[in-house]
């Protein structure tokens, strides 16, 4: 599938650091598997919608499904979180029906956004229309971070498009923003107003995008270069996190408490640039470039068994015993155990046996939404 220069999936990156998006087209998008798993899932969710909503018969549901499961990347688990999403869609649209009896589904519509990106386009995974409404529900099937609605310009793009596509048909006044993030227990939703949101496409929106689709504009570092593909060759990001190494501190000594906080706010930015620097000169030293001061070697292997029945079974015609060459079967983990006898089937046998101890302390920003480790509210949960 082509992808937009300006994608909306990384509007936040482009909006903020207008330059990046023409920089990243230097680079390859090399989409890993966890990319691959999150379509697959997208997939799914797409085909139990449409046959939900009567777009595709029994007969076409089958042939396709038993297409998917095929998938190296295919798990029960992947389809039952799939299935999730389609049923807390379908379950938003019956909803809406009850207010307006034609409100409409579309189910991963491809998205015009021109009107503020210069040829920009997206897909929504779903769009609830009706009198009133507009909701953009967007499934993130990924677990590594937790994503919110609230200000998410890559659905507030979507909003705007959506918009400018089907407003005519309903008097909306509303946008409603839903993230539905199954992995993570995370559902997350967000309103604004249409004045609101379209006051932004025009003032804040469509002039940061003109600058970025013609890569003018200053490059500005910050949390969005998370996933950037010239983060590890970015010279400003570099400058930024070095700088950062390098700060001079009031004590020579010690750190103050406020100094402290400082370099806490930026680790995270700067280990995942140093990995990514890391994964870069690995990959280009693999492709024969030398750096100075470095080599290619190769690293620590682990010792393994070519065939380990071929070891039992010689061991044993030596006179070992099974007992004492095998280890004592062990219980698989819980994550395992549930894609053994799948989620639901888990929590209905075995809920009662699984407990979740309380988490080890970890400090995290303030804008965290957890509870403070040592708030009353934590203390009474442990009472």
């Amino acid at each position: 599938m082509s992808h937009a220069v300006l994608s909306p999936s990384s509007a936040s990156r482009w909006l903020a650091c207008t330059p990046s998006a023409r920089l990243e087209t230097q680079f390859p998008d090399k989409a890993g598997d966890f990319a691959k798993e999150g379509s697959l899932a997208h997939e799914f969710g797409e085909l139990r919608l449409k046959r939900y909503s009567g777009l595709i018969d029994e007969l076409e549901w089958t042939k396709k499904t038993s297409e998917l499961v095929k998938d190296r990347l295919y798990s029960e688990s992947l389809e039952e979180y799939a299935a999730g999403y389609a049923n807390f869609v379908w379950e938003k649209f019956l909803l809406a029906q009850r207010t307006t009896s034609d409100a409409v589904l579309r189910i991963e519509e491809r998205i015009n956004l021109t009107a503020y990106v210069p040829e920009g386009f997206g897909t929504g995974d779903a769009v609830i229309l009706a009198d009133g409404t507009l909701e953009i529900i967007d499934l993130k099937y990924g677990k590594g971070v937790q994503v919110s609605a609230i200000d998410n310009k890559q659905m507030m793009l979507y909003a705007l498009g959506a918009l400018d596509m089907f407003g005519f048909m309903y008097a909306i006044h509303t946008v409603r923003m839903t993230i539905y993030q199954p992995r993570l227990d995370n559902i997350s939703e967000w309103e604004m107003s249409v004045e609101e949101l379209t006051t932004w496409g025009m003032n804040e929106l469509a002039p940061r995008a003109k600058m970025a689709y013609t890569g003018d504009g200053s490059f500005v570092p910050g949390k969005h270069c998370q996933f950037c593909r010239a983060k590890a060759q970015c010279r400003t990001l570099a400058e930024k996190n070095l700088e950062a190494a390098k700060h001079e501190f009031e004590d020579a000594s010690l750190l103050s408490d406020a100094e402290i906080s400082e370099i806490l706010l930026q680790v995270d930015l700067i280990k995942n640039w140093v990995t990514s620097v890391e994964e870069y000169a690995l990959e280009a030293a693999l492709d024969g470039k030398k750096f100075s001061g470095f080599k290619l070697v190769e690293g620590r292997s682990i010792r393994k068994y070519v065939d380990e029945k071929q070891v039992a079974d010689r061991l044993v015609e030596n006179g070992y015993k099974e007992s004492a060459i095998y280890e004592p079967a062990k219980l698989k983990t819980i994550t395992a155990m549930e894609k053994l006898v799948t989620k639901k089937a888990f929590t209905a046998l075995l809920g009662d046996l699984v407990i979740k101890p309380q988490g080890k302390p970890t400090l995290a920003p303030e804008s965290d939404k957890r509870q403070e480790w040592n708030s009353a509210e934590n203390d009474f949960k442990n009472v």
